[in-house]
This record gives C-alpha cells, structure tokens and sequence, in this order.
C-alpha cells in the first residue's frame, strides 16, 4: 500500500478545494455489505480492469440554494457543481497518470439526456456505492448518500485508479434519523418509508418531473435533500428547524425570499 501517495492525492484536493474525499480498494465491491448487492458488470474492476483502488471526491450543496428548489438558483448550482466534479475528476486522474498509474475518472452522472434515464434509470457506475463503499457515509430512505458534513447534499464523482491505496474505513453510523419527511415532501410520492436497499426509489417517477422542471428551466428538484435534517450544514446555516419549509408564520423572511427566487429565470406553470 501507497501511503505516500495517499498523502499526496489529500494535499491535491486540498489545493482544488474538495471538501470530502475517500478511498476504496476494488476488493470491497465483491464483500456482502447489504442484499441486493451491485451486480458484478458495476464493479470499477469490470468497467477499467487495471483498477486497484477508488477515489470518491465531493462537493457540498449549498443549503441556501437548494431551499429555493426548483428554482433557476439551484439549477445553475446544480450545473456548476457537476463542471467542477468533471474537472476535478479529470485533474485528479491526469496528477496519477503522470506518476505513472494508469487512472481514469467517471463523469459524475454517466447519462445523456433525461429521456434516457427516464427509459433506462441506471447509469454505468454508481458514486453513491462508491463513496459508501469509501466510508463517506450512509444510505438514507431517500436511497442518497448521508455524510455527517452535509447529510445528503453531496454530489459525487469518482477516480479508478491502478494504484494500491490505503483504504479508509467504512462508516458505521448508520446517520438516517427515519424521520420521513422525503417521504412526505416527495412531489410525486417515489420514495416509500422503507430503509434502503428494500425501499427502492421510484426513479422513473423522479425522472419524469425532472424532465416537466426540465421543461421549465428549473430542474433538478432535490426537494428530498433538502428537507433532510442530518448535516452539520443545517446548524451552520441556522436551518435546523426542518419544519421551516411549511411555516410561513414562523419564518416570513425566508418564505418571502425563495418565492422572490422562483418567479424568475424559468417558465411559469
């Protein structure tokens, strides 16, 4: 194992500014974690063969932003985010490649239109496994990664690489709190009240309003992310009253600001 080189990829993200990394070897697809467990052709291993090990990085969403949801705001948040982690993917597997390891990166989401994903809603290689798997985190009812950083307002991508890298440990809080309110805030009731994996999302059903927000500008939705009460982010931005969403009474200035956002920038109803 690599410590060196560990050491080296974490002062590189710590250049670019990437706030969460972790580091998986390939061997941990192949353990029986949880049932049903990622079948073999989604292993990084079978995707590049000289893979040894994963890095997972990710980027906060900020919380501010995606309260507006669906709005122009968390759109253009949204596609920011997803530049970056592509940039960053490919820095990252350009810094190993010139120290000699064959890597390559993922692109952070692996579909090309919402069409597609509508028809066919799994991409070739899933991050949220990955940085599960990189002990980033644990799997919420709303089917996302939670870290303790940012609960589930993480978007992730990852790096294969031939190094052999220590690995960091799996987490093993579970940071779900149960409180269901992705299931109750859900806009188009995908998500049921079972724990993941047994409750599976309705993805054609998420897909399908992505694609309506699509229509109007403002996609994605995000609202079962935003409405998680894990994170530290909640007590930083001072939004850890998760009911602020539906009291106006309590809260008219943050009301009157996310209606301010939404009447602009994308197509009305």
């Amino acid at each position: 194992m690599n410590d060196s080189l560990k050491d080296e990829i974490l002062d590189k993200c710590a250049q670019l500014d990437i706030p969460i990394v972790g580091i998986a070897s390939v061997e941990r697809w192949t353990l029986p974690l949880f049932e049903p467990w990622i079948p073999e052709p989604f292993y990084p291993q079978h995707i590049f063969p000289k893979a040894s090990s994963v890095i997972v990085i990710g980027l906060p969403v900020g919380l501010p932003v995606i309260e507006t949801t669906p709005s122009i705001y968390y759109h253009e948040l949204y596609r920011t985010i997803n530049i970056l982690l592509d940039q960053y993917g490919y820095l990252l597997s350009t810094f190993l490649n010139m120290k000699g390891y064959p890597s390559v990166f993922v692109p952070r989401d692996g579909y090309g239109d919402i069409n597609v994903l509508i028809e066919r809603p799994t991409a070739f290689f899933s991050h949220k496994h990955a940085a599960y798997l990189a002990g980033l985190g644990s799997f919420g009812v709303n089917n996302t990664l939670l870290t303790k950083e940012y609960g589930p307002r993480v978007r992730f991508t990852s790096v294969f690489t031939s190094a052999k890298i220590p690995p960091d440990p799996l987490l093993e809080d579970n940071l779900c709190t149960r409180c269901m309110n992705c299931v109750k805030y859900c806009p188009v009731g995908a998500i049921t009240e079972d724990d993941y994996p047994s409750g599976i999302i309705r993805k054609d059903l998420c897909a399908r309003y992505s694609k309506k927000l699509l229509g109007r500008f403002i996609s994605p939705c995000g609202i079962c992310i935003k409405v998680c009460p894990v994170g530290k982010d909640r007590i930083h931005y001072g939004s850890e009253d998760v009911s602020m969403y539906e009291n106006f009474e309590k809260y008219p200035e943050y009301h009157n600001a996310w209606e301010h956002v939404r009447q602009y920038g994308g197509k009305n109803v």
